[in-house]
């Protein structure tokens, strides 16, 4: 099967050659860039919070709940990888489905390592 061909069969990879692929998170795109924004927003708190000397204790309190909040969005954009790219591989069969739980298990691997 031609490059071509895949990308036809595919439909995580768009409408065609060029196309952009349609992953898992495209559906609720707009809900993930606003919660990203808000946890930049965290960060560039933490930053002043450093530039203005606050005690370490309360920065590292608001460390933590940046962490959190990234942990909780890699979580939901791994639900949605699971739903979408696991499943439409589950579904074609073939070989493409054990490369897609071996790329979820490293997916769940590196976050755990955090």
């Amino acid at each position: 099967m031609t490059t071509t061909e895949a990308a036809a069969a595919d439909p995580a990879q768009g409408d065609g050659p060029g196309a952009p692929a349609v992953h898992g998170y495209h559906h609720q795109k707009d809900e993930h860039l606003k919660r990203l924004r808000r946890i930049e927003g965290q960060i560039r708190g933490l930053q002043r919070l450093v530039d203005e000397d606050v005690y370490c204790i309360d920065i590292l309190t608001q460390v933590s709940a940046s962490t959190k909040a990234l942990q909780s969005f890699a979580l939901q954009l791994l639900e949605e990888h699971l739903r979408h790219c696991v499943a439409d591989a589950a579904v074609k069969g073939g070989t493409e489905i054990d490369a897609k739980v071996e790329e979820a298990t490293k997916a769940i691997g590196r976050l755990l390592r955090t």
